[in-house]
């Protein structure tokens, strides 16, 4: 978990100030009680054609050797690699062919003896007495025998029985996201299903009377709804099932009747409506639906007014209106907890260091800054993308990276080590 290193990168840091934060839960604690209040999905049996990203819910163990036989690695000529001792170009080796074995051959009959040699396809069975293959591009074949310039040791271009995967071998471990080649794993085990944990339920729900949708007529002071789009999008990449409920008005009984039915999900995503204005009822309509806040306020930037609360197993998560907080809020505090939901043992994004290439000034609590990273000489260097407004979409679009300030740093120069989160990288 990246965290070490943070914490590490944290104490290398001057303390310049003291800030009273009062109340409002830390960074990492926010991460540790989301994580700690996840209880993992039950397993459910699918096509191994709809599983990749889906996390496993068994071990995978094979009851086979891969390759089932020694096999050949390459299109060529199976030998006895003594055979080949001292050939050269200006002393060649010259061998019978006695045969052929391709691919799909039960290499049944097929043998090498001294002098001579079988042609063999790729992935056919090595025939008895051959200990190497020798590939067509470095023989000639001519009316009947093969020429060899050059020595071939024992074992050349051989696959020996179960070299890529033993008999018991656990292959894949329960907990693993499935990626394309495990597909394949899966195929050559014979397996067409496989048990992976359930994927996540999760309703979404925009507030707000300033909101209108994609294709709606917008009135005057009335904005599209990016963060419900863009959620869902987010949701969709970590092999959550989005449901989008729509735009509850800034009313007590609309939201409430929204926020019901919401609840019948594993997660509940709303935007808007948590902070401290007339008509932020969500807070109030969590106390009337017996939703448990765990906590209300993070100290972070962007993102500080973040709820996280239960009720049952659901979990809900009130983001921010505005679509950089509410983004990077989902990369730091939500996208753990789904794939914590899916099983997965891999949640946490890469966090390297790398130099920054201008100054910045940071907000005295976990600054969370959308940069752009290059690497340059094997060293990552990286900028910020621009404008760091919680409206502006499309610096957060140009982000590769979150650069991660710590709470106590007032500034940081140019030319100095920082930490930064990989967005778009795997979990490790």
């Amino acid at each position: 978990m990246y965290r070490n290193g943070f914490d590490r990168l944290l104490e290398s840091f001057p303390k310049r100030i003291n800030f009273d934060q009062n109340l409002k839960v830390s960074f990492e604690e926010t991460q540790n009680l989301i994580i700690d209040a996840v209880s993992p999905l039950p397993g459910e049996d699918i096509s191994i054609l709809d599983a990749v990203g889906r996390v496993l819910y068994e071990d995978i163990v094979s009851d086979i050797l891969i390759p089932p036989v020694d096999d050949s690695a390459m299109d060529g000529y199976a030998v006895m690699a003594a055979d080949t001792r001292g050939a050269s170009e200006q002393n060649p080796v010259t061998l019978r062919v006695a045969g052929e074995c391709r691919a799909g051959d039960s290499g049944a009959g097929k043998q090498v003896f001294h002098g001579t040699t079988v042609r063999i396809m790729t992935g056919a069975p090595i025939p008895a007495g051959a200990d190497a293959v020798v590939r067509f591009e470095d023989a000639v074949e001519l009316s009947g025998y093969v020429t060899l310039f050059g020595e071939t040791a024992s074992y050349t271009n051989y696959r020996r029985a179960g070299e890529n995967i033993q008999k018991d071998d656990i292959v894949l471990p329960r907990g693993d996201r499935l990626k394309p080649a495990d597909i394949g794993i899966l195929a050559s085990l014979n397996r067409h299903c496989v048990n992976v944990y359930r994927q996540p339920m999760v309703s979404i729900i925009s507030t707000g009377d300033e909101l209108a949708e994609p294709g709606e007529s917008l009135r005057p002071g009335q904005i599209r709804n990016a963060n419900a789009c863009a959620l869902c999008a987010e949701v969709k990449k970590y092999n959550g099932l989005p449901k989008y409920l729509g735009i509850a008005k800034d009313s007590i009984s609309d939201m409430t009747e929204m926020f019901i039915r919401a609840l019948q999900a594993d997660v509940v995503i709303s935007t808007g409506g948590i902070s401290m204005g007339g008509y932020d009822f969500v807070k109030d309509i969590y106390d009337d639906l017996g939703i448990e806040i765990q906590y209300e306020r993070v100290r972070v930037k962007p993102g500080s007014s973040f709820t996280f609360g239960k009720k049952g197993d659901t979990l809900i998560f009130g983001l921010p209106g505005n679509p950089v907080p509410a983004l990077t809020s989902f990369i730091e505090f939500i996208r753990p907890a789904l794939l914590r939901l899916m099983g997965a043992k891999r949640i946490w994004k890469p966090v390297v260091h790398a130099r920054l290439k201008e100054d910045i000034r940071s907000a005295r609590v976990h600054h969370l800054v959308q940069g752009y990273f290059t690497i340059e000489n094997n060293e990552f260097f990286v900028s910020t993308t621009g404008n760091q407004k919680p409206s502006m979409l499309r610096s957060m679009s140009v982000a590769n990276c979150l650069i991660m300030i710590p709470e106590h740093v007032e500034k940081v120069k140019a030319g100095e080590n920082v930490m930064i989160q990989l967005i778009d990288h795997d979990e490790i």
